[in-house]
């Protein structure tokens, strides 16, 4: 700045020779130029280093795509820059669209966004569970927290998720967490879609009964005479469940903040909900696809009876009375209430020792001269 000062100074002072004076300074006569007429115009602020920052960008956002991507961002508040550029390729796959970070640059200039905070790693550990290889091999079935809607009632809404393809397969807004309740909503889905491999839940009601064998619901029990197997996440686990639980925090996000005026209200909101989740929101797993393109319905159609199992002429048959207990060898041995009329097989797999099954589960074993049905490995 002292330099530039200089130079202003001894040009005006002696009218010297433009190009005599710059050189002296070491600069070019258009520079000399511009300082003089920039120091005429603006007085010696004038002389102030200037940004040299383009003025026009090629590749700056035009005003239609902030407009689409804006649009998109107010109709979906809770999508990110990916989401959005994915559903903005997939509707316009011939418009240059910006990248997902300048996308994020645009959010936070218009205030849509806020800085995230940290998360915290999900603890490791707890049982093996079934890697789902593609739609139908495991569905996960859970409770989303209850609320109360507007009018004071209490909601439940049960949510049945595809693993592989995070498809949505339901989502009801039930009066209260009940087997009698959750049953019809499940049966609508089979008829649907058809049947899983796998069905995994937590290890509440309705899905599991603290009293009888394997902890089996009546749930389970009709689970395992549609061919389909229960399975369970460790017990204070739900981090086992992560798909889940994360379309539970979106599900509320979207849906129940606030909650609806009534029951039957949340439901729309419900049903609105799982048509953009399944066919419009990509999903980053998916590679920034919704789930409607990659799910495809079970080659296992719902059956329209549903039979009791059947066992080999090598076992013995024993029925469930109505308290949930056989009779074995002169003996009342408790097994499940939740097994009432059922048929269970009972196979001798050693000298004085019996396996009893209910279709493929086996519940338990039985020896000689005991009264209760002991763990498999026992």
């Amino acid at each position: 700045m002292d330099e530039r000062l200089a130079f202003i100074a001894e040009y005006l002072r002696f009218q010297s020779s433009m190009s005599a004076l710059c050189r002296v300074y070491g600069i070019s006569r258009k520079t000399g130029y511009q300082l003089v007429a920039r120091c005429a115009a603006e007085g010696p602020l004038g002389l102030l280093d200037r940004s040299r920052a383009p003025h026009h960008h090629p590749q700056a956002i035009t005003p239609g795509v902030r407009e689409a991507l804006l649009a998109l961002r107010t109709a979906h508040p809770r999508w990110g820059p990916r989401k959005l550029r994915a559903r903005l390729q997939a509707q316009h796959p011939t418009q240059a669209w910006p990248a997902a970070s300048s996308v994020g640059a645009l959010l936070r200039q218009a205030g849509l966004t806020r800085p995230a905070g940290r998360r915290r790693a999900a603890p490791a550990g707890g049982p093996p569970l079934t890697a789902s290889q593609g739609p139908n091999d495991v569905w996960t079935i859970d409770f989303k927290g209850w609320f109360r809607t507007q009018d004071g009632r209490r909601c439940d809404p049960l949510t049945l998720v595809d693993d592989a393809s995070r498809y949505l397969l339901a989502c009801v807004a039930l009066p209260q967490p009940t087997a009698g309740s959750v049953q019809p909503g499940l049966e609508r889905a089979f008829r649907a879609y058809g049947l899983p491999q796998v069905l995994r839940s937590d290890n509440g009601t309705p899905f599991v009964i603290p009293r009888g064998v394997r902890g089996l619901s009546r749930l389970a029990v009709w689970w395992l005479k549609l061919g389909i197997r229960p399975e369970r996440i460790q017990p204070g686990h739900p981090e086992q469940n992560p798909r889940h639980e994360r379309l539970h925090w979106t599900l509320k996000q979207e849906t129940a903040m606030p909650p609806q005026a009534s029951r039957c209200a949340q439901q729309r909101a419900f049903d609105g909900f799982q048509a953009v989740y399944n066919h419009e929101r990509p999903h980053e797993a998916l590679g920034q696809r919704p789930p409607a393109t990659v799910y495809r319905p079970s080659p296992r159609p719902y059956p329209t009876r549903v039979d009791t199992p059947e066992y080999p002429a090598t076992m013995t048959v024993r029925r469930v009375r109505h308290g949930g207990d056989i009779k074995w060898r002169g003996t009342l041995v408790f097994v499940s209430e939740a097994l009432r009329g059922e048929p269970l097989g009972v196979e001798e797999v050693a000298e004085g020792c019996w396996h009893v099954h209910f279709g493929p589960l086996t519940l338990g074993c039985l020896h000689a001269g005991a009264d209760q049905l002991l763990p498999p490995d026992a």
